[in-house]
C-alpha cells in the first residue's frame, strides 16, 4: 500500500478550542478511511504545520493519488471546524523520496 502525507499549515485555533483539538480533527478525518501511520507538529517559518502520514489502498496510480487528495482534503476541512487553516500539501513516497502530488490551495 502506498503511503501519503498531508501537510496543513494551521494558522489560528477558533475561539473555545484547544492546540490539541486540531491534531484530534486531522487524525479523526484521516483515520476514518486510511490507516494512519504517525502524525506530528512542526514549526516552519513561524507557523504551525501537521503532517498525517497514511496508507492508501493498492490501485492504480491516479486512483490513489486521487484518494490521498481527497483525504487531505477532508482533513483540511476537519481542521477548519476548530481552527483557520493556510496551505495543505500531499506528498508520496517513491523509491524513498517524498514527491509533491498536488498542492491543494486554501479554501
Amino acid at each position: 500500500m502506498p503511503s501519503f502525507r498531508a501537510l496543513l499549515n494551521v494558522l489560528e485555533l477558533r475561539p473555545g478550542h484547544r492546540p490539541e483539538d486540531v491534531m484530534e480533527s486531522a487524525t479523526a478525518a484521516v483515520g476514518s478511511a486510511h490507516l494512519i501511520e504517525a502524525d506530528h507538529l512542526d514549526i516552519v517559518a513561524g507557523v504551525p504545520r501537521i503532517t498525517v502520514r497514511f496508507m492508501v489502498e493498492t490501485s492504480t496510480d491516479a486512483d490513489e493519488d486521487d484518494a490521498a487528495c481527497r483525504t487531505a482534503a477532508n482533513m483540511r476541512h476537519a481542521v477548519q471546524r476548530v481552527a483557520d487553516v493556510g496551505r495543505l500539501g500531499v506528498m508520496r513516497r517513491n523509491r524513498g523520496r517524498w514527491e509533491p502530488v498536488q498542492a491543494v490551495s486554501r479554501e
